[in-house]
């Protein structure tokens, strides 16, 4: 019986250490409106430069979805704002996403506006 309460109490221990693990990954996660009060617009591809993110951050991206749409896209379709065989496409017109440790790019939907307006992210998240 002794030994039932002290694996109990391990147990419960543990789930303590497991939530306070949580919480605290958690609670250092910040919240950035991708584009400030412009949201995800022309030339919106400077906006990351004075930002450092890490991981578990929150990107939520604003913008009319009836004009154009945003497209997460791996690193060789990056510069060429090639649409082709994206990893993911947002479509709400407010869509957050969390980040994990890595380089993300985003992209319009629009060819014409990524390629000539800025309207392409990279993020490095640390």
């Amino acid at each position: 019986m002794g030994e039932t309460r002290g694996n109990s109490a391990m147990i419960a221990i543990m789930l303590l250490f497991c939530m306070f693990v949580f919480h605290s990954e958690i609670a250092d996660a910040e919240t950035y409106l991708v584009g400030d009060a412009a949201g995800w617009s022309l030339h919106v591809s400077t906006w990351s430069n004075d930002k450092h993110f890490k991981d578990g951050d929150e990107f939520v991206f604003k913008y009319d979805p009836k004009v154009f749409k945003v497209v997460k896209v791996k690193p060789e379709d990056f510069g060429s704002c090639n649409l082709d065989g994206p990893i993911a496409v947002y479509t709400s017109g407010n869509d957050t996403i969390t980040l994990h440790t890595g380089l993300h790019f985003f992209i319009s939907s629009n060819r014409d506006d990524c390629y000539r307006h800025g309207m392409s992210l990279p993020l490095q998240i640390s």
